[in-house]
């Protein structure tokens, strides 16, 4: 048994005497930097010395973080891409005078330098990972304190993803988009995972070295600085809580001495009796808290949150907990209409939730690292996460590449205690790599996080653990049901660009009489119900197709629709729109979870608006399907067995060549025989009013928290029947500590006007309202 072990189960006379405590100012203190800060775009030649506290900033715009340097267009086109400027004046109590001081910032896009005081102290190139930067030496405490950041989202060749804007598949849209924190600890402290450039290091580590359902053994590694002018004896405390609250372990590891300006490694295992194990069906984490111990004082501590689990990809598939585990997931960019990636984490918990709800139990982070509060949101909601780094279509020269190993590094650094993280994408999509460099990306996941369970993946059939081809990089009709080496393989991409290029396999007969516009994946909201049906069913097709495979799982392009640097219009294959609105696809996806009496999901794929359009598909997780029109039984069936139904977990149910009558549409769906949900489609009359609704999804607005929220305009009939074909042009006003982001009025798209609403600080009474010529007025009140 190792001597750790032994330490926990038997104790330490140390540990039982040392009356660890805390005292006033002992510990570290991480506060919130994002309000009061100072913005301005300018890009001349001459570079302005705007980091002089001389310069009056008077009529720069005040502005809280998240923050987009530029509000865009719906459609972007080509985005804002320049020169902006922050500044923040602040000061700091006396208290704080003999502490470690540093600002994190989780990212700002894309190439930054800063100024403290007139002071250059960094320049850090990457727009999609954090840099930290110690303030100590730079700070006063006797007056007024003075940040400033330039920073740049011009095409850079040398900063990944590295392609120019124009021809890019996404946007990089600048600012500083994501939090920034201040933080003030000991100078003897535990670092933060990106403080200090230290292979496999910085902060704390947990390790899942073996699972089952008996025990785990975690391995704990934690790293210290001691910043101060003398050697300091430590302690490091480990205590284990599990999803109660309930402390379930706990260890301290032998005195230690480290000497001064150096870092030391404590390393310990703990063992977890019955573990409580994550996955998407059941995300327990655990909290794990560390103390760092100095004269029986605890000087310093770290929380992390964990999960218990154990992963392995194998030729014939994915592995979760040792049970065969099959994927279904999606692809998402991080991006929001108008305000580009400026999300607070509120958002980025909903847009969690809306891919949780779906039916998804993976997302690939397309193409780059996304924010920490998406990651956090992926541990709690159980959805599992394929980690990448910027890249796509691009390969650079040899500084591009430093900065890519660079990002590789500090991905893994930032994200390896996230239990949901089970591939690391280091590798550039869809570009042209060199043995050289996939070999050492490869690498350097390993170096950075060895041990088991480990898995890097790649597009191209080299070096990385797991290949991660998309459909359409193979042919049809076989795609990659015929792959045979010895690599797991993921499809991490499908759905979309097969039919886009109208190489839709064995169905491409099917599709003969379709128009270009029908066929392809990419449908909004507005294209109407035809169209909407068609995407879902090149979903239904596509996924069908992939589990013949020997694959892992895949991935559907994608989730949210999204704006692109080289195309005037918006990248339309989402299952959900960029209002986060759902379309048919949506509901395919939905109906794949496995049944729960108390949600099941029955969806009716028609508006019963339109005679010609005498399909009506139900997708539903039930075991039958009745469909009624005004009251009369249509038919009672069960799932389609069609040749696109075949590996579906629940396929549709097809009511075909239905008689059209006006009226209510009704579907029942049964489970065991029994009657346990309805749906209901009631032929829509003309538009008569407006309902408005506030996109929370699970996520209550916070006027604190510099929150935007979806305000949607639904215009229905006189029996508050849905529209779905109104354009109605809308107007909404907001009356309160708030502001509209949006077009204003704008048109609705399949009945429903979408406007972005942002909370200031201190916002109470919030009152928004929506009317249009010839419809009655509606309000909501926050």
């Amino acid at each position: 048994m190792k001597i750790n072990i032994r330490i926990l189960l038997l104790g330490l006379l140390f540990f039982n005497c040392s009356n660890s405590k805390n005292e006033p100012n002992q510990e570290r203190i991480i506060s919130n930097f994002n309000k009061d800060w100072k913005f301005i775009k300018q890009d001349s030649i001459e570079t302005p010395l705007f980091y002089s506290k001389e310069i009056n900033d008077s009529n720069w715009e005040d502005v809280s973080l998240p923050h987009t340097a530029n509000v865009e267009p719906l459609i972007t086109g080509q985005q804002w891409q320049g020169v902006c400027w922050y500044r923040k004046k602040f000061t700091l109590p006396k208290k704080f005078k003999d502490k470690h001081l540093a600002l994190y910032f989780e990212g700002a896009m894309h190439t930054a330098e800063v100024w403290v005081n007139e002071k250059k102290v960094k320049k850090h190139k990457g727009g999609y990972l954090p840099f930290y930067i110690e303030l100590t030496n730079d700070i006063y405490f006797d007056k007024e304190n003075i940040i400033t950041i330039k920073l740049s989202n011009k095409d850079d060749k040398q900063v990944p993803p590295g392609k120019p804007i124009a021809g890019l598949d996404f946007n990089y849209y600048g600012g500083l988009y994501r939090n920034v924190h201040l933080i003030a600890k000991d100078k003897v402290h535990i670092t933060n995972s990106i403080q200090t450039d230290i292979i496999a290091g910085g902060g704390v580590f947990v390790n899942t070295l073996s699972v089952n359902n008996e025990e785990a053994e975690l391995e704990i590694k934690t790293d210290v600085l001691n910043g101060s002018e003398t050697e300091a004896f430590l302690v490091v405390k480990t205590s284990v809580y599990d999803v109660s609250g309930d402390l379930v372990a706990q260890s301290e590891s032998p005195l230690k001495t480290v000497n001064k300006q150096s870092v030391e490694k404590f390393e310990d295992q703990i063992i977890l009796k019955k573990p409580m194990l994550w996955s998407p069906e059941t995300p327990n984490l655990y909290e794990i808290k560390i103390e760092l111990v100095k004269n029986k004082v605890v000087i310093d501590n770290e929380s992390v949150k964990f999960g218990v689990r154990s992963i392995k990809f194998e030729e014939d598939g994915f592995y979760l907990n040792g049970k065969p585990y099959k994927i279904r997931g999606t692809n998402r960019h991080q991006e929001y209409p108008y305000i580009g990636y400026a999300l607070p984490d509120n958002a980025q918990y909903r847009d969690a939730h809306k891919i949780k709800e779906a039916g998804f139990n993976f997302i690939r982070l397309s193409h780059y690292p996304h924010s920490e509060s998406f990651m956090n949101a992926c541990d709690e909601l159980g959805i599992l996460v394929m980690d990448a780094i910027p890249g796509w279509q691009f390969f650079g020269d040899k500084e591009f590449q430093e900065n890519c190993y660079n990002d590789i590094r500090q991905m893994v650094r930032r994200d390896r205690n996230h239990p949901s993280v089970i591939l690391w994408e280091a590798s550039l999509n869809e570009s042209g790599m060199t043995e050289e460099f996939m070999d050492k990306a490869h690498n350097i996941v390993h170096e950075e996080f060895p041990g088991v369970g480990v898995y890097t993946c790649g597009w191209i059939d080299y070096a990385y653990d797991v290949f991660i081809p998309a459909r359409q990089h193979a042919k049809a009709p076989d795609y990659w049901k015929k792959y045979n080496k010895a690599r797991p393989i993921f499809i991490a991409e499908y759905g979309d660009w097969e039919y886009y290029a109208q190489n839709a396999g064995f169905n491409q007969k099917a599709y003969e009489n379709l128009k270009q516009e029908e066929r392809t994946s990419r449908q909004l909201r507005g294209n109407g119900q035809v169209r909407l049906a068609q995407q879902a069913l090149n979903y239904q097709e596509s996924h069908n197709d992939n589990l013949y495979n020997k694959s892992a799982g895949d991935a559907n392009w994608l989730m949210f629709d999204y704006n692109r640097g080289y195309a005037p219009d918006i990248e339309s294959s989402g299952v959900m729109d960029i209002f986060r609105l759902p379309k048919f696809a949506y509901y395919f996806y939905s109906s794949q979870k496995e049944f729960d009496r108390d949600n099941p999901v029955l969806f009716i794929a028609n508006y019963w608006n339109d005679p010609m359009f005498n399909t009506v598909k139900v997708y539903s997780n039930c075991e039958e399907v009745e469909l009624w029109l005004n009251d009369e039984l249509i038919e009672r069936r069960k799932p389609d067995t069609d040749k696109n139904s075949t590996n579906l977990l629940h396929p549709p149910f097809t009511f075909q060549n239905v008689k059209y009558k006006q009226g209510k549409l009704v579907a029942k769906g049964f489970y065991n025989g029994k009657l346990v949900e309805e749906a209901i489609r009631v032929t829509p009359r003309s538009p008569k009013k407006i309902e408005i609704a506030i996109d929370e999804f699970n996520v209550p607005v916070e006027a604190n928290k510099n929150d935007v929220v979806f305000i949607y305009a639904r215009i229905v009939d006189e029996t508050g029947n849905y529209v779905p074909v109104s354009t109605n042009k809308i107007q909404f006003k907001v009356q309160g500590n708030a502001e509209l982001i949006g077009e204003n009025p704008i048109k609705a798209e399949a009945g429903i006007a979408s406007i972005l609403l942002k909370l200031k600080a201190g916002a109470d009474d919030i009152l928004i309202t929506a009317f249009s010529e010839g419809l009655e007025v509606s309000s909501l009140k926050l």
